[in-house]
């Protein structure tokens, strides 16, 4: 019987916070995911490393173009960092390997955070199938007050 979702991001919070108390920020990324894949592989789960994400796009196929640091019971997709703090682009990642594996769930897990908790990021796949970026940027070309409001929003300053 495979695990739920639910209990495979359990396990894997509970090995990041081992592996992190245990051996503390500061070092590269691939020493926190060789570790966290024989953990977890120990705790009984099918862990692939560095899974290549192929994807198509207008007729270009691409097969190497993206990489998974750990895809976890084939169901939770696992990317480590080891940096002062994420970025954006860090969290955007992580969907869009959701949405080209069509997969629910994905944590981001920073290692160089001061605490575990500061630096796990749990990435919720909401994209409605039929949606697509470009068809939300055509969307919102199509209403020019939309888009007007849009960057005078950005340029605020907090």
């Amino acid at each position: 019987m495979r695990p739920s979702l639910d209990s495979v991001t359990g396990e894997v919070v509970d090995a990041a916070l081992k592996l992190h108390r245990g051996l503390g920020p500061g070092l590269l990324e691939s020493v926190y995911e060789t570790v966290l894949a024989r953990d977890l592989e120990r705790r009984g789960l099918d862990v692939s490393r560095q899974k290549p994400v192929p994807f198509e796009y207008d007729g270009l196929q691409f097969n190497e173009g993206l990489r998974i640091d750990l895809l976890v019971e084939s169901i939770v997709v696992v990317e480590i960092k080891s940096v002062e703090r994420t970025l954006p682009v860090h969290s955007k990642q992580v969907l869009t390997y959701l949405r080209l594996l069509h997969l629910p769930v994905g944590l981001l897990i920073n290692f160089g955070a001061p605490t575990l908790k500061e630096g796990l990021t749990r990435i919720v796949n909401q994209l409605d199938p039929s949606a697509s970026p470009r068809l939300r940027v055509n969307q919102d070309r199509a209403s020019p007050a939309k888009h007007d409001e849009q960057p005078s929003a950005r340029r605020r300053t907090p």
